[in-house]
C-alpha cells in the first residue's frame, strides 16, 4: 500500500487513552475500529512506525502497530479465545518435557528450565509436573484454574503480549516471567530454543532454520518492548 499521509500525531482522550491520528485523521485497526491506546508510551511508539515509512507501507517494519491491532481487533473482542489458548499450553509446556538422550542435552535442559519452573510454582503457587519423552502427562488439577485466573486479570494488550510469547517460545512458563520480567526476551529465546540451539552446536547451521529463529527473536524483543512501552 503507498503511503497516503504527511504528518503523524498523537492525541490525548479524556479518558486518558491516545489515538494516533494521520494527518489529523485517526488510525484505524484492519478491522476498521479506532485504533486507541492506552498510554502515550505506546502511542508514540506506534506512531513513530507510521512516521518511519517511506513511500510504501511495509507492515512486517510495524511490530508494535500489528500486537496493539492484534489486542483491539482480536483479544479485545474475544479475550476468553486468547487465555484458551495460552492455558492449553500448561498442558504441554516446553519446561516440562525433558529429553532422555542424549545425556548432555538432558542435563542442560534440567539445569536451564527448572529455574523459571522454580520461579513459576514460586510465584503461583501451581507445580508443573515434569517427565522425560514425548508422551503426555497430566498436569496437576489446579494448573488450568490457576492459568485462567492469570489471563482473566490482564488487560487486551498486555494479554496479547503473553499470547505472543507463549506461542513464540511453546511455555507458557517463559511467557509469563516475560510478562513479569523475570526473564528477558534474549533469555526467553535462549530458552525456548534450547534444544535446536543445542543441536546447531553439534552439527552445524541450517540457512533456513537461521532465518526461522532471527525472526522469533525478532517477535519476542518486540513483545518485550510492547511491554516495557505498556508499563511506562
Amino acid at each position: 500500500m503507498k503511503r497516503f499521509y504527511k504528518q503523524v500525531t498523537t492525541e490525548r482522550q479524556p479518558d486518558g487513552s491516545v489515538i494516533v491520528l494521520l494527518d489529523g485523521r485517526r488510525l484505524k485497526t484492519p478491522a476498521k475500529a479506532d485504533f486507541v491506546l492506552p498510554g502515550l508510551a505506546l502511542a508514540e511508539a506506534v506512531a513513530a512506525e507510521w512516521a518511519a515509512q517511506g513511500s510504501e507501507i511495509k507492515p512486517h517494519e510495524m511490530p508494535l502497530t500489528r500486537l496493539a491491532a492484534t489486542a483491539i481487533d482480536r483479544v479485545q473482542q474475544a479475550p476468553g479465545h486468547a487465555a484458551g489458548e495460552i492455558v492449553r499450553y500448561g498442558d504441554t509446556d516446553l519446561l516440562a518435557y525433558r529429553a532422555e538422550e542424549p545425556p548432555e542435552l538432558a542435563a542442560r535442559q534440567a539445569q536451564e528450565w527448572q529455574p523459571l519452573l522454580d520461579w513459576f510454582r514460586e510465584r503461583y503457587d501451581v507445580q508443573i509436573a515434569v517427565t522425560s519423552g514425548i508422551v503426555a502427562i497430566p498436569q496437576p488439577a489446579d494448573l488450568r484454574p490457576r492459568l485462567n485466573r492469570i489471563c482473566e486479570a490482564l488487560d487486551a494488550f498486555r494479554l496479547t503480549a503473553l499470547h505472543a510469547a507463549t506461542s513464540a517460545t511453546g511455555s507458557v512458563v517463559l511467557g509469563l516471567a516475560l510478562l513479569e520480567g523475570a526473564i528477558d526476551a534474549v533469555t526467553a529465546y535462549r530458552l525456548g530454543l534450547l534444544d535446536e540451539l543445542f543441536q546447531t552446536e553439534r552439527w552445524g547451521e541450517d540457512e533456513e532454520a537461521a532465518a526461522r529463529r532471527a525472526a522469533l527473536r525478532a517477535d519476542l524483543d518486540s513483545v518485550q518492548r510492547f511491554l516495557a512501552l505498556l508499563n511506562a
